[in-house]
């Protein structure tokens, strides 16, 4: 276009040419390119269902889709296995030009730092991780505080005094959740216990299904569970019981089993971490959110519940998001571990520290905290 429009002006000069000034509007005035959409990429542990983990957090990639519009461009991976798969995955989106990754799931951290070192210019977000890099931040959010509540209503269902927890693996997170569980129940029925059967899986819907069958058998009539698909609220369904609901509401396999859920709300979250990367000024942060943020709410009770223990729990809500309620706080009797050692002495809270690197199980629990 340079070359022809010098020439034209060549001839002009010479007098051989009659130039005008006048160009077409196109050329006038060079219209801006629209960027391009940012492309933020997300990588699934489990399939895409109706509730549970992954379908929460494609709630809140739907969102950021939602919230920005042409401005960017998500697309996801499910059903990515922890480890080795997981690193191809999230290489594979780095290198198709995603400049935004959310990696939601424990075992993905390590895979997310090693493939962040290939690509500075990408940011990631190791959602349950607990590593930064300079382009790798970390979140997750304090959902023991909603084990806690759905604890309180557990407590006040159960005529066993008796309760089942359906476990994935033994990692802190998911010890934090039983032992938050079983003080809310013995907040206000002091002898109730916990049993706990490990499958060392997050995702197996056959065996969440017959783990939860076990329990119920053994005397449990209500359920908890720490695993990625519904199948333990369905056998609640079948059988009869009861079962607290964890990720999301799972009203519609469990429509008279569900006495409550624990929901993870991560929309907010992940709009914000878009924003930044849009403006320039994402930083690899630490964020670790609760109730009080709005990350974890207890709610979506069944009709089982009456509206006493409904609203017993709300209160309880509205005091852990002020502080007032902890679900690490001592009274005037420590608090023991289930092989009778003292580990919050009395008056004491848990520091943070101390919740992030829990490796035991509160007394009232029944199982081992070594996932065997």
């Amino acid at each position: 276009m340079y070359k022809n429009l010098a020439a034209a002006a060549w001839l002009a000069a010479a007098g051989l040419f009659s130039f005008s000034p006048v160009f077409p509007a196109a050329a006038q005035q060079q219209q801006p390119r629209p960027a391009d959409p940012l492309k933020v990429g997300f990588v699934y542990v489990t399939p895409v269902t109706e509730a549970g983990w992954v379908h929460q957090h494609d709630e809140a990639r739907k969102a950021v889709q939602a919230a920005f519009g042409a401005r960017v461009k998500t697309s996801f991976v499910e059903n990515v296995a922890e480890g080795p798969d997981a690193e191809r995955v999230i290489r594979d989106l780095a290198q198709q030009g995603h400049k935004l990754i959310f990696t939601p799931s424990f075992g993905y951290a390590e895979p997310t730092l090693k493939v962040a070192r290939e690509f500075p210019d990408v940011k990631f977000e190791a959602v349950t991780g607990y590593k930064t890099a300079p382009n790798v931040a970390v979140a997750n959010a304090r959902y023991y505080e909603g084990r806690y509540l759905a604890g309180i209503v557990a407590g006040r269902m159960s005529k066993a005094e008796m309760a089942g927890y359906v476990a994935g693996f033994p990692i802190p997170e998911v010890l934090q959740g039983i032992n938050a569980f079983t003080a809310g129940m013995r907040s206000v029925s002091p002898d109730a216990q916990v049993k706990v059967i490990w499958l060392n899986t997050w995702f197996d819907p056959a065996r969440e299904r017959d783990a939860a069958m076990t329990l119920f058998n053994q005397g449990v009539d209500v359920i908890a569970f720490h695993t990625g698909s519904n199948a333990v609220m369905a056998a609640a369904q079948e059988r009869g019981k009861m079962a607290v609901a964890y990720h999301s509401d799972m009203r519609k396999v469990a429509p008279t089993a569900q006495i409550a859920a624990v929901t993870h709300v991560w929309d907010d979250y992940y709009k914000q971490r878009t924003q930044a990367v849009l403006d320039g000024n994402w930083k690899p942060g630490r964020v670790w959110g609760g109730v009080k943020e709005g990350m974890v709410r207890v709610g979506d009770f069944g009709p089982k519940v009456p509206k006493a223990v409904r609203d017993e729990v709300a209160a309880r809500q509205k005091d852990m998001a002020t502080g007032r309620v902890h679900a690490f706080r001592a009274g005037k009797i420590g608090i023991d571990d289930n092989v009778g050692r003292e580990v919050i002495a009395p008056g004491k809270t848990l520091s943070d520290e101390d919740i992030l690197n829990m490796s035991w199980l509160v007394d009232g629990v029944i199982g081992s905290a070594s996932g065997k």
